[in-house]
């Protein structure tokens, strides 16, 4: 019993030994991790990293390679390394691949520079290994490669004679199409064009055609390895503006809805500030000491400044608004707009402020320097004037600003007072004067009689006396016609009266004459300056014949 119970004790004792000795032979086995990469293993880890045991290592490392390399091309890409203080990386461009330690160096009994150079050529090895192909193989893809390229020539033939046929009925189709009298469309279609029809499809053929290139070339040119990488590459230099565009939308998106939103609200503000300004301007909505004439230039302010606002908000949402090129371009266009626009600005400033002066109104008379007519437009750069003999005249808001206005319309209808001069000599009683130049005044059309003509003496000079006659009038458009028709009546009434209007060019040339009102003379009571005037004017022969025919009758 005893012996058996030794021999029992004594076979544990050597089982247990065998498995320890066995697990250590596997954990001596385990010494060795392949690094593998598109199936061919490139080298092998023999030491752990950090608190990685060796196969997590190698695993890692493995799968890091496969997703690096997937898209690599040796036109483009590039392998280097990259030296630190205790160990060398392996990069692939600009990501890290493999990291080669001192302890790899000393478990390879080699330096740390040797095994990092080894690797590299192990990996640029793989990643530029070749095809090697027979001669059948070669000739098998030429042949692949010909009828491809048959079956793409008469694919492109095929498409050819389709729009041909097409392009028969387009033209046959513009020509009804121009001859409907009722077809409003025909109008759009460019004169120059001799059928835009064909035009557009001949567009579509070459579009379809490129398409069909830019599909089938890879497609061609798979037949042979060493075109892979120029593909790729072509296909590359497409697909990376086309990619930057498309990711660049995508992350514009966020700043599109926050710039469609503040556009929203601009554009909502304003409509907003416009409908209460047109109530304004239609006395729809009354504001106390507003003007109703501000209401419109106010909101086209308010809305420059709301949608200036909205701009500096939305501007830096805008792509590239941060590039120094942006910015660069931003500031010569300031500049220009600050150098080249100096009298526009002061222009505008000037309309801004004649707008709220209220000098002036649409459809008054005035008078601007020495420029006298309606006012049929005022903007924020230019007012319009249309004198009186119909000329349109354009004058820069900042003259009108800086000169004098003489506005002869109210917004009260009140009268306007027209007055005249006229000079008369100190025999004349002053009763009189003012007499006569009533008289005239009130044989005036378009004169008020309420409140009455009134003359004033307006100076004692050295040879008359000068007599302003002041009338009152509610058409202040038609003064030209009023001054005319006044000063017809002022000269028929002083003539019927025999009184004389003097001045001094009539003193300078007085010869003792009694008068200078005309009358029925004769001849020979005439002034020598008059009988002078009568002959060269032919009259004094009309006399003669005229006494002549008297005296023979």
């Amino acid at each position: 019993m005893i012996k058996s119970l030794c021999n029992t004790i004594l076979f544990f004792l050597v089982f247990t030994l065998f498995s320890n000795a066995q697990d250590s032979l596997q954990v001596q086995e385990i010494q060795e991790a392949p690094v593998i990469l598109n199936g061919d293993t490139l080298f092998y880890f023999k030491s752990s990293a950090h608190n990685f045991p060796l196969d997590v290592r190698a695993t890692e490392a493995s799968l890091r390679l496969q997703r690096l390399t997937s898209k690599y091309n040796p036109l483009v890409d590039s392998t280097w390394l990259d030296k630190e203080a205790e160990f060398v990386k392996i990069m692939i461009n600009d990501k890290f691949a493999i990291a080669t330690t001192l302890k790899d160096a000393t478990n390879d009994s080699t330096t740390i520079e040797k095994l990092s150079e080894y690797r590299l050529n192990s990996l640029n090895k793989n990643l530029n290994q070749i095809e090697v192909l027979s001669t059948k193989e070669w000739a098998i893809r030429i042949v692949y490669f010909i009828l491809s390229l048959i079956i793409l020539i008469l694919y492109i033939k095929l498409i050819n004679w389709a729009f041909r046929k097409i392009d028969v009925r387009l033209s046959k189709v513009e020509r009804n199409f121009l001859r409907n009298k009722t077809n409003i469309l025909k109008y759009f279609i460019p004169r120059d064009t001799v059928n835009i029809f064909v035009f557009v499809s001949n567009i579509l053929r070459i579009a379809i055609i490129a398409i069909s290139l830019f599909v089938f070339a890879p497609f061609m040119f798979s037949f042979f390895p060493w075109a892979e990488n120029v593909v790729k590459t072509f296909y590359g230099y497409i697909a990376k503006p086309v990619k930057y565009i498309f990711y660049g939308f995508v992350d514009f998106i966020p700043s599109l809805f926050f710039i469609i939103i503040i556009a929203f609200f601009a554009r909502y503000i304003v409509r907003v500030i416009n409908e209460i300004a047109n109530d304004v301007d239609r006395e729809r909505f009354i504001i106390k000491n507003f003007h109703k004439d501000w209401a419109k230039p106010t909101g086209k302010i308010f809305g420059i400044l709301i949608y200036a606002l909205a701009l500096i908000l939305i501007f830096p949402y805008l792509p590239g608004s941060g590039s120094s090129a942006f910015q660069g371009v931003s500031i010569f266009i300031g500049a220009l707009i600050s150098f080249g626009s100096t009298s526009a600005i002061a222009n505008i400033i000037a309309g801004i402020v004649i707008t709220y002066m209220r000098p002036f109104q649409i459809g008054d008379r005035v008078k601007i320097d020495s420029i006298v007519g309606d006012v049929i437009e005022k903007t924020i750069l230019v007012t319009r004037i249309r004198t009186t003999k119909r000329e349109d005249v354009t004058i820069p808001n900042a003259k009108i600003l800086v000169g004098t206005i003489v506005n002869y319309s109210n917004e009260n209808n009140n009268a306007l007072i027209l007055h005249t001069t006229v000079t008369l000599g100190y025999d004349l009683p002053w009763e009189t004067a003012n007499q006569l130049l009533l008289e005239a005044a009130a044989k005036t059309t378009l004169i008020e009689k309420d409140p009455k003509p009134f003359v004033l003496q307006t100076s004692l000079d050295d040879f008359y006396v000068s007599y302003e006659l002041n009338a009152y009038t509610l058409q202040p458009r038609k003064m030209p016609l009023i001054y005319s028709e006044m000063h017809k009546n002022i000269l028929t009434v002083f003539n019927q009266a025999g009184v004389e209007i003097l001045s001094p060019s009539y003193v300078a040339a007085r010869d003792g004459s009694l008068t200078t009102v005309p009358s029925e003379l004769k001849p020979e009571d005439k002034s020598p300056l008059n009988k002078i005037v009568d002959h060269l004017t032919g009259q004094n022969q009309q006399v003669i014949k005229t006494n002549f025919k008297s005296d023979t009758e």
